[in-house]
Protein backbone atom coordinates (compact mmCIF):
# COMPACT_ATOMS: atom_id res chain seq x y z
CA UNK A 1 0.00 0.00 0.00
CA UNK A 2 1.48 3.44 -1.07
CA UNK A 3 1.62 6.07 1.84
CA UNK A 4 -1.10 8.01 0.49
CA UNK A 5 -3.25 5.32 0.83
CA UNK A 6 -1.81 4.11 4.52
CA UNK A 7 -1.95 8.39 5.40
CA UNK A 8 -6.13 8.03 4.76
CA UNK A 9 -7.08 4.55 6.03
CA UNK A 10 -5.60 6.36 9.22
CA UNK A 11 -7.73 8.85 8.99
CA UNK A 12 -10.78 7.54 8.04
CA UNK A 13 -10.35 4.73 10.43
CA UNK A 14 -9.88 7.61 13.35
CA UNK A 15 -12.62 9.58 11.96
CA UNK A 16 -15.08 6.42 12.20
CA UNK A 17 -13.90 5.74 15.54
CA UNK A 18 -14.94 9.34 16.56
CA UNK A 19 -18.29 8.68 14.64
CA UNK A 20 -19.13 5.79 16.64
CA UNK A 21 -18.49 7.07 19.95
CA UNK A 22 -20.36 10.54 19.61
CA UNK A 23 -24.12 10.58 20.80
CA UNK A 24 -26.22 10.33 17.68
CA UNK A 25 -28.35 13.22 19.35
CA UNK A 26 -24.91 15.57 19.06
CA UNK A 27 -23.72 14.22 15.63
CA UNK A 28 -20.97 16.89 16.13
CA UNK A 29 -19.69 15.96 19.21
CA UNK A 30 -16.08 13.81 19.37
CA UNK A 31 -15.64 12.51 22.88
CA UNK A 32 -16.39 9.30 24.05
CA UNK A 33 -17.80 11.21 27.11
CA UNK A 34 -21.47 12.18 27.29
CA UNK A 35 -22.64 15.30 26.23
CA UNK A 36 -24.52 16.94 29.03
CA UNK A 37 -24.97 20.41 27.36
CA UNK A 38 -25.90 22.45 30.93
CA UNK A 39 -25.21 21.14 34.77
CA UNK A 40 -28.39 22.17 36.37
CA UNK A 41 -28.51 23.78 39.81
CA UNK A 42 -30.42 20.35 41.19
CA UNK A 43 -27.31 18.52 40.14
CA UNK A 44 -24.82 20.21 42.05
CA UNK A 45 -26.69 22.43 45.06
CA UNK A 46 -28.31 20.98 47.85
CA UNK A 47 -28.67 24.92 49.83
CA UNK A 48 -31.62 27.20 50.06
CA UNK A 49 -33.21 28.22 46.71
CA UNK A 50 -31.10 31.22 44.70
CA UNK A 51 -33.84 32.66 42.54
CA UNK A 52 -33.54 35.49 44.38
CA UNK A 53 -30.24 36.20 43.86
CA UNK A 54 -29.83 34.46 40.57
CA UNK A 55 -29.26 37.98 38.03
CA UNK A 56 -28.10 39.83 41.21
CA UNK A 57 -24.47 38.14 42.11
CA UNK A 58 -22.76 40.68 39.38
CA UNK A 59 -24.02 43.46 41.18
CA UNK A 60 -21.81 42.84 44.15
CA UNK A 61 -17.73 43.56 42.96
CA UNK A 62 -16.24 41.37 46.17
CA UNK A 63 -18.06 38.69 45.06
CA UNK A 64 -17.85 39.03 41.22
CA UNK A 65 -14.19 39.26 41.79
CA UNK A 66 -14.45 36.03 43.91
CA UNK A 67 -15.96 34.01 41.03
CA UNK A 68 -13.57 35.38 38.80
CA UNK A 69 -10.76 34.00 41.04
CA UNK A 70 -12.50 30.60 42.06
CA UNK A 71 -13.93 29.53 38.52
CA UNK A 72 -10.28 30.23 37.27
CA UNK A 73 -9.03 26.36 36.60
CA UNK A 74 -5.31 27.43 36.96
CA UNK A 75 -5.81 27.86 40.40
CA UNK A 76 -6.02 24.60 42.26
CA UNK A 77 -9.59 23.72 44.08
CA UNK A 78 -8.26 23.02 47.82
CA UNK A 79 -6.79 27.20 47.03
CA UNK A 80 -10.46 28.00 45.93
CA UNK A 81 -12.23 26.72 48.61
CA UNK A 82 -9.69 28.15 50.95
CA UNK A 83 -10.96 31.69 49.65
CA UNK A 84 -14.55 30.78 50.05
CA UNK A 85 -14.01 29.43 53.84
CA UNK A 86 -12.30 32.99 54.08
CA UNK A 87 -14.58 35.17 52.47
CA UNK A 88 -18.15 33.89 54.26
CA UNK A 89 -15.89 33.36 57.50
CA UNK A 90 -15.85 37.57 57.38
CA UNK A 91 -19.30 37.76 56.28
CA UNK A 92 -22.14 39.53 58.02
CA UNK A 93 -24.82 36.96 56.24
CA UNK A 94 -23.09 33.92 55.43
CA UNK A 95 -26.87 32.85 53.81
CA UNK A 96 -26.92 35.40 51.72
CA UNK A 97 -23.31 35.64 50.43
CA UNK A 98 -23.08 31.97 49.87
CA UNK A 99 -26.25 32.16 47.71
CA UNK A 100 -24.57 35.09 45.50
CA UNK A 101 -21.19 33.11 45.28
CA UNK A 102 -22.91 29.92 44.43
CA UNK A 103 -25.30 31.65 41.68
CA UNK A 104 -22.24 33.62 40.15
CA UNK A 105 -20.37 30.27 39.77
CA UNK A 106 -22.68 28.32 38.30
CA UNK A 107 -23.30 31.08 35.81
CA UNK A 108 -19.98 31.38 34.73
CA UNK A 109 -18.51 27.58 35.05
CA UNK A 110 -22.08 26.57 32.84
CA UNK A 111 -20.51 29.24 30.39
CA UNK A 112 -17.05 27.74 30.31
CA UNK A 113 -18.49 24.39 29.88
CA UNK A 114 -20.44 25.51 26.81
CA UNK A 115 -17.57 27.80 25.24
CA UNK A 116 -15.36 24.51 25.42
CA UNK A 117 -18.27 22.46 23.97
CA UNK A 118 -18.81 24.41 21.18
CA UNK A 119 -15.05 24.81 20.28
CA UNK A 120 -14.88 20.62 20.67
CA UNK A 121 -17.64 20.58 18.23
CA UNK A 122 -16.26 23.36 15.64
CA UNK A 123 -13.09 21.28 15.54
CA UNK A 124 -15.14 18.19 15.10
CA UNK A 125 -16.59 19.42 11.66
CA UNK A 126 -13.55 20.58 10.68
CA UNK A 127 -11.71 17.32 10.95
CA UNK A 128 -14.37 16.06 8.76
CA UNK A 129 -13.84 18.77 6.17
CA UNK A 130 -9.67 17.65 6.23
CA UNK A 131 -10.91 14.09 6.33
CA UNK A 132 -12.65 14.54 2.63
CA UNK A 133 -10.07 17.04 1.29
CA UNK A 134 -7.55 14.39 2.29
CA UNK A 135 -9.66 11.88 0.48
CA UNK A 136 -9.70 14.28 -2.46
CA UNK A 137 -6.15 15.16 -2.38
CA UNK A 138 -4.90 11.39 -2.45
CA UNK A 139 -7.34 10.80 -5.18
CA UNK A 140 -5.81 14.00 -7.14
CA UNK A 141 -2.30 12.23 -6.30
CA UNK A 142 -2.91 8.96 -7.33
CA UNK A 143 -4.20 10.00 -10.64
CA UNK A 144 -0.97 11.82 -11.35
CA UNK A 145 1.31 9.37 -10.17
CA UNK A 146 -0.56 6.82 -12.53
CA UNK A 147 -0.25 9.29 -15.79
CA UNK A 148 1.26 8.82 -18.72
CA UNK A 149 3.43 12.10 -18.86
CA UNK A 150 4.13 12.93 -14.97
CA UNK A 151 5.45 16.11 -13.71
CA UNK A 152 6.99 14.91 -10.22
CA UNK A 153 7.02 18.78 -8.88
CA UNK A 154 3.88 18.53 -8.97
CA UNK A 155 3.58 15.04 -7.28
CA UNK A 156 5.75 16.19 -5.22
CA UNK A 157 3.96 19.23 -3.84
CA UNK A 158 0.86 17.30 -3.48
CA UNK A 159 2.19 14.95 -1.56
CA UNK A 160 4.06 17.50 0.68
CA UNK A 161 0.10 19.12 1.15
CA UNK A 162 -1.07 15.92 2.05
CA UNK A 163 1.58 15.17 4.93
CA UNK A 164 0.61 18.67 5.85
CA UNK A 165 -3.17 17.97 5.79
CA UNK A 166 -2.57 14.89 7.62
CA UNK A 167 -0.27 16.66 10.55
CA UNK A 168 -2.66 18.99 11.66
CA UNK A 169 -5.88 16.38 11.59
CA UNK A 170 -3.18 14.33 13.73
CA UNK A 171 -2.59 17.48 16.35
CA UNK A 172 -6.33 18.57 15.96
CA UNK A 173 -7.28 14.77 17.12
CA UNK A 174 -4.72 14.97 20.13
CA UNK A 175 -5.89 18.25 21.37
CA UNK A 176 -9.13 16.92 21.56
CA UNK A 177 -8.60 14.02 23.25
CA UNK A 178 -6.98 15.94 25.91
CA UNK A 179 -10.21 19.00 25.74
CA UNK A 180 -12.85 16.16 26.16
CA UNK A 181 -11.30 16.27 30.05
CA UNK A 182 -12.35 19.81 30.39
CA UNK A 183 -16.25 19.55 31.08
CA UNK A 184 -15.92 16.99 33.51
CA UNK A 185 -13.02 19.02 35.35
CA UNK A 186 -15.44 22.20 35.37
CA UNK A 187 -18.13 19.61 36.95
CA UNK A 188 -16.06 18.47 39.55
CA UNK A 189 -14.61 21.89 40.19
CA UNK A 190 -18.25 23.24 40.94
CA UNK A 191 -19.59 20.09 42.30
CA UNK A 192 -16.30 20.66 45.05
CA UNK A 193 -17.12 24.12 45.17
CA UNK A 194 -20.76 23.87 45.95
CA UNK A 195 -20.57 21.62 48.95
CA UNK A 196 -17.64 23.67 50.50
CA UNK A 197 -19.87 27.18 50.16
CA UNK A 198 -22.74 24.95 51.50
CA UNK A 199 -20.62 23.74 54.24
CA UNK A 200 -19.65 26.80 55.22
CA UNK A 201 -22.74 28.45 55.47
CA UNK A 202 -24.29 26.77 58.21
Amino acid sequence: MSKPKILIAALLAISSTAAQAADPRYPDWPCVQAKVPEISVAAVWAGPPIDDVASTWKDNAEVDALVQQLAARRIPVEQAEKAVTDFLAKSNDKAKFGKLIFAGLFDTLNAQRSAVMNGLERVMRKQRAAVEKIRADTTTLQAMQSAATQDQSKIDELNNQLLWETRIFDDRRRVVSFVCEVPTIIDQRLFALSRTIQQDME
